[in-house]
Formats: structure tokens, sequence, C-alpha cells
């Protein structure tokens, strides 16, 4: 049996800060579906951003599926719609207006049903002295398992 597909965003957790989490659906091609089964997939420096009343997420890059003929695959680093209920939606999208956030892609997986989702988050970026503090707390804690484990 295959591993199952949970890839994480981690520059997201150590460049913002992250204030509430959402898990939406997100629309793609099949040959999509089966580069993100591969795990061949990145995050760099993909958000998401609005047009109209829709949520779209940018610069997602998803590589293209090795076995598929040409007229079938798809173009890598193409805008995909995220599927959030309406309400949801709003709430965003009234937050990202007033400004200082941003909503940005967390997670990546397939959940039990076989349905690929997305986690995603709404950010505010963090400062330098805060990621200074964010790696004493990573090594800090890192060291006080090193001590556990002994």
């Amino acid at each position: 049996m295959k591993t199952p597909i949970n890839i994480k965003n981690k520059k997201a957790f150590f460049k913002y800060e992250i204030l509430d989490t959402y898990c939406s659906g997100i629309v793609l091609k099949g040959t999509e579906i089966k580069s993100i089964r591969d795990s061949k997939i990145s995050f760099t420096d993909s958000y998401c951003f609005f047009i109209d009343d829709e949520l779209y997420l940018k610069n997602f890059h998803i590589a293209e599926y090795e076995n598929a003929c040409s007229y079938e695959s798809h173009e890598p680093m193409r805008d995909r719609k995220l599927l959030l209920n309406k309400k949801e939606l709003k709430k965003l999208n009234e937050k990202v207006k007033l400004g200082g956030v941003t909503i940005v892609p967390l997670r990546i997986f397939i959940n039990e049903k076989g349905k690929c989702k997305l986690d995603i988050g709404l950010a505010k970026g963090k400062k330098d002295y805060e990621k200074r503090n964010s790696i004493k707390d990573r090594d800090f804690q890192r060291s006080e398992d090193r001590k556990i484990k002994l």
C-alpha cells in the first residue's frame, strides 16, 4: 500500500504567523492529481488571491505527469480555483481587504475518500526578530528532546 500524501509548506510556518486555518478543495485536471500522488509539487512563493468572490491559488507548481500524452498534460504554474463555502469566502475576503494579512497554502493532502485537499491559512508576516525567536525556540526544543532521549 502506498503511503498517504501529506506535504507541508514548512516555509509558511517560518515566514508567517498563522492566525486561522481552513480546509479547501482544489480544482485539478487529471494529470495534476497524478503528479500530486507522485509528490511532485512545490509551494515556493505560492499564495491565494481573490477574483470577484472566488479564491485562486497562484504560483503553486505541479510538475507535468511523465506518462501523459502531450495534448493531455497541464500547465505547471496555472492558477487553480479553491473550493470553500460562501460564508468562509466572505469572511476571508473581508479580512484580506482590511490589510496586513494574506492567505497562504499550508499543506496538501489526499483524504480517506481519495480527494485532494489543501489547508490554507490566514497569515500575518513575521518580523526578523520574531523569526530569530522561532529559531531559538526550535533549537531549545531539540536540545531538550536530546536530553530526554539519553
